[in-house]
């Protein structure tokens, strides 16, 4: 009983990567959930941005999170987890791509011409709005997912990393295995493709593409804690049905 109250009392959401990390190693259930909390949504923008397709998205990233969680003496600390499952992630997706099409080589992309610019101003929260704004919104984010969709995967995946999840350029670069000025120099790319295709009115609608929260976030969650326990690598057995979080670094 005082060893359950001493797990009751860690606040897991204030805990570090290494920390996370560690208690997953031993098993913990709640360490393994809030690892999943924080990267899914980025993980699943990622995966989609490579196939294209939200089921296989989800089957991509709950591959990638299994993959990781059996072998999380992979992780030594060198870079943040979140990039640690963003590399694992892109591996499972592209490997998937190269199962079903041929892989094409892209040619070089030539030096930097700066990062001048953001192609639209977008907010990443908003406030109440009427049934009718929200249904545009909708609406404008479909459109704008299906520009993004339309861009060539290196162009892409650039453009989620540092646009949408607002990653630096030198942990996209890291992620992708590409030099931080081949970063600069698609990202650069990916805004004038989508300059010319959208409007300053579809500004509001970026922060919301691709959502991945709720009980999308929380399936995925069960799934993999599901499988965790079936191979063995939780300590913990009680199953948790604990609502998704919302505070500090979790999306769902």
């Amino acid at each position: 009983m005082a060893g359950s109250r001493k797990h009751a009392e860690i606040d897991f959401d204030g805990l570090g990567d290494a920390a996370l990390v560690e208690l997953a190693r031993s098993g913990r259930r709640e360490a393994f959930l809030q690892v999943i909390r924080r990267c899914n949504q980025r993980l699943f923008r990622i995966a989609r941005g490579v196939v294209h397709d939200d089921a296989e998205a989800e089957d991509v990233v709950q591959a990638a999170y299994v993959n990781a969680f059996e072998h999380l003496d992979g992780f030594r600390g060198d870079a943040m987890v979140s990039t640690w499952l963003t590399r694992i992630v892109l591996n499972e997706a592209r490997g998937r791509l190269r199962a079903r099409k041929p892989t094409v080589e892209v040619e070089q992309i030539e030096a930097a011409q700066g990062e001048a610019g953001r192609v639209l101003a977008f907010p990443n929260r908003f406030g109440a709005e009427d049934p009718a704004s929200a249904a545009a919104r909708r609406e404008i984010r479909l459109l704008l997912e299906r520009a993004i969709d339309a861009l060539p995967e290196h162009f892409r995946l650039v453009f989620v990393m540092r646009e949408i999840e607002e990653c630096t350029v030198e942990e996209t670069a890291e992620c992708l295995g590409l030099r931080p000025e081949t970063v600069k120099t698609r990202l650069h790319r990916a805004r004038q493709r989508l300059r010319a295709a959208l409007e300053d009115a579809l500004a509001p609608a970026l922060g919301d593409a691709f959502p991945f929260l709720g009980a999308r976030c929380d399936r995925i969650a069960a799934t993999v804690i599901a499988q965790l326990q079936a191979r063995g690598r939780l300590s913990d057995e009680v199953p948790t049905t604990q609502p998704s979080s919302t505070r500090g670094e979790s999306p769902c």
